[in-house]
C-alpha cells in the first residue's frame, strides 16, 4: 500500500526567520491523522534566514537527525559540543536523559536549508551523545547511501533504533531498487526534482509511506535528492 503525504498539506508557518514546513504534527501545528509514521516522528523542511535560529532549548528521549541541503548550520549543546553542519553533512544527536541545544545559521548572508529528523528510540534514559559525518554528493550519485543506521555500518552515523536512512542524488533517466524485508516499512522524502516510486508520482516536498510493500522502484525525472527510511 502506498500513501502519498503532497507537500502542499504539510503544516507550514512563516515565522519571517524560519520558512517551516512539517510532514507529522509538530509544536502548533495539530493534525490527528498525521502524528507519526512508525517510529519515525519529525520530518520538518527548515529554511532559517542569515544570522538567525533556535535558541537553546531542551530535549529528552528522542534521536535526532540533522540533514544539512544548503548553508550551514551553528551546533552548540550542553555535552560541550560545538561545530558547523555544511551542506552534505549528516548530525545525529541522542537526546536520552537530556540536553539542551542551539542551531543557528552559521551565516549573516546566506540561508540554511535543512531536514530536521526525529525518531523515537528503542529504550529510554540513554545517555546523550553526539556524532556527525560528511557524505559528499559523489558517495550519493545514483546509488543509495547508507547515513544512518543502528549499528553504524558501512560508514553511517548510528543511533539507537532499528531505522536505515538512505540518501541519493539521483539523475534523470536513472532507476534504483529496494529490497524490503517481511515486517519493514519504508517512507520516501523527497528534497528536491521528481521521482516516480512503484508508479506514483512525487514533487519536492512530498513524502511516500510504503506498507505491505517487497520492494520499491524509484525513477527520476530529472535529478533528484531524497531519503528513503526502512524502518521496523
Amino acid at each position: 500500500m502506498l500513501t502519498l503525504r503532497p507537500s502542499h498539506e504539510r503544516g507550514h508557518f512563516d515565522h519571517g526567520w524560519l520558512d517551516t514546513y512539517h510532514s507529522f504534527s509538530f509544536a502548533d501545528y495539530r493534525d490527528p491523522a498525521h502524528m507519526r509514521f512508525r517510529v519515525l516522528r519529525v520530518i520538518n523542511e527548515d529554511t532559517v534566514a542569515p544570522g538567525e535560529g533556535f535558541g537553546t532549548h531542551p530535549h529528552q528521549d528522542m534521536e535526532i537527525l540533522t540533514y544539512v541541503i544548503s548553508g550551514a548550520l551553528q551546533h552548540r549543546d550542553s555535552m560541550g559540543t560545538g561545530s558547523v553542519i555544511t551542506a552534505g553533512e549528516v548530525q545525529r544527536m541522542t537526546a536520552g536523559t537530556g540536553v539542551t541545544h542551539s542551531e543557528m545559521n552559521a551565516s549573516q548572508s546566506e540561508p540554511v536549508h535543512l531536514l530536521q529528523i526525529w525518531v523515537f528510540p528503542e529504550a529510554e534514559g540513554l545517555p546523550p551523545s553526539y556524532e556527525q559525518k560528511r557524505f559528499g554528493p559523489q558517495e550519493k550519485t545514483d546509488v543509495l547511501k547508507l547515513v544512518a543506521s543502528r549499528d553504524g555500518r558501512d560508514g553511517s552515523v548510528s543511533w539507537h533504533q532499528d531505522v536505515s536512512v538512505f540518501a541519493s542524488l539521483l539523475g534523470p533517466g536513472r532507476s534504483l531498487t529496494h529490497e524490503l524485508a517481511p515486517n519493514r516499512y519504508a517512507w520516501l522524502q523527497l528534497i528536491s526534482g521528481a521521482l516516480t516510486a512503484n508508479g506514483r508520482s512525487l514533487a519536492p516536498g512530498d513524502g511516500l509511506a510504503f506498507s505491505a510493500e517487497s520492494s520499491l522502484r524509484i525513477s527520476a525525472g530529472q535529478v533528484s535528492e531524497f531519503l528513503l527510511f526502512d524502518l521496523p
